[in-house]
């Protein structure tokens, strides 16, 4: 049968729901501060319907390949390579532009801004599962002497392409990458004891690294870092520097509690009118609350929730270790990025300057989760077919 039998709507569908309403919400946000400027108020969500033209296009390209050619190990390490080529021009020539005080962008002709962090998200997971694939019989077996070979080579790769966003400085992106890893490398086969293990020492180690930079007052941080203390600072209370650092965080506690339930209307928030920086980008969910309110804010919870956990059941039921790593580090990168950005504009944990998945105005991000769900798609229409010649031969056998 034709492939686009196999299609699985339960992903494409959510995907393009939120990417909609995301053009419209990226339109709300942007467009008083664009006519204040005397420009285009639908400037950026043109930019971002373009770019969701152009995720559907690459969707279609990547879910008419073959599965097995995203396993070849010729074929990943080249994409390792051209990001790796991509970071270093970014930061170290003058191809590279900052932005927000991280040198994490790239001009490119015809195109427009690219940041070649968003991308390399997805290419962790790649590499790591493409390798961790090929290594099964030897995690299976594993002994204590036997981890370094088989998890240092690919470990210090990723490491360094970390390192490389590290130096922008990008901290935010590099944890998250850091993050993305970690679920890969704990979705390929290991023990459950050691995830645990690993796990609980990160927590406490993280709580550790917390109190040892509020208590420094940020003196272990060099100048270009120190943006990583002032968000620390103005964690636990940002009305202590309502003007200056904490004055993100206490608009973006405005815009929810002027949201309510049902929210003040499509249009009419109040924080988006130069109050709350980066409302079409970073805060967008803080817009989203402010304008639709809570319910409607949850039901966009609930349609990425649906999405990630449909996304996680495809590489639980995949019987490739390639496929199941594949959509279990996508499915992780889509609940960390949501978590994380939640968890900055409400308090929960310390900003760190990440976009919300498919609503937030951002090319990058929106043409490297068009990536994600592309593979996904191309990975469930493989395992259906797989399991419906199984069927066949079965039947075929009787």
């Amino acid at each position: 049968m034709k492939k686009r039998f196999y299609l699985d709507y339960s992903i494409l569908i959510p995907y393009i729901v939120m990417c909609l309403i995301g053009i419209v919400m990226v339109y709300s946000a942007s467009s008083y501060q664009l006519l204040i400027n005397k420009e285009n108020p639908a400037k950026y969500a043109i930019n971002q319907s373009i770019f969701f033209a152009a995720g559907l296009l690459i969707i279609t390209v990547i879910y008419k390949m073959k599965t097995r050619l995203f396993a070849h190990k010729n074929f990943v390490n080249v994409g390792m390579a051209f990001i790796g080529t991509l970071l270093v021009l970014t930061r170290y020539t003058p191809l590279g532009m900052t932005v927000n005080g991280a040198r994490g962008w790239m001009s490119v002709p015809g195109i427009g801004q690219i940041q070649p962090a968003e991308f390399l998200k997805v290419m962790i997971i790649w590499y790591l599962a493409s390798v961790l694939a090929a290594r099964q019989t030897s995690i299976a077996k594993v002994r204590k002497g036997q981890w370094r070979e088989i998890f240092l080579r690919p470990l210090l790769i990723v490491g360094v392409m970390i390192g490389l966003v590290l130096l922008q400085p990008d901290t935010g992106g590099a944890a998250i990458l850091t993050l993305i890893a970690a679920v890969v490398v704990f979705a390929s086969g290991i023990n459950y004891m050691y995830t645990l293990i690993i796990g609980g020492g990160v927590t406490v180690v993280s709580y550790l690294v917390i109190h040892i930079i509020v208590w420094s007052g940020g003196a272990i941080f060099p100048k270009s870092y120190q943006y990583v203390y002032n968000r620390f600072k103005v964690f636990a209370n940002p009305f202590i520097d309502a003007q200056d650092s904490g004055h993100q965080m206490v608009n973006s506690y405005y815009a929810l509690y002027n949201g309510g339930l049902f929210g003040r209307g499509l249009g009419n928030s109040i924080q988006k009118k130069g109050f709350l920086p980066e409302a079409h980008t970073d805060f967008m969910f803080s817009i989203v609350m402010e304008e639709l309110g809570l319910i409607v804010s949850l039901f966009i919870l609930g349609l990425l929730l649906f999405l990630i956990l449909r996304i996680v059941l495809v590489g639980v039921r995949s019987k490739s270790p390639f496929n199941s790593m594949m959509c279990i580090g996508i499915g992780g990168m889509f609940l960390i990025q949501t978590f994380i950005n939640i968890g900055g504009i409400s308090g929960i944990i310390p900003l760190t300057g990440v976009t919300f998945p498919f609503i937030s105005q951002g090319g990058s991000s929106l043409l490297m989760l068009s990536i994600a769900i592309g593979l996904v798609l191309n990975i469930s229409a493989d395992e259906k077919r797989k399991k419906e010649q199984l069927g066949y031969r079965y039947q075929k056998h009787v």
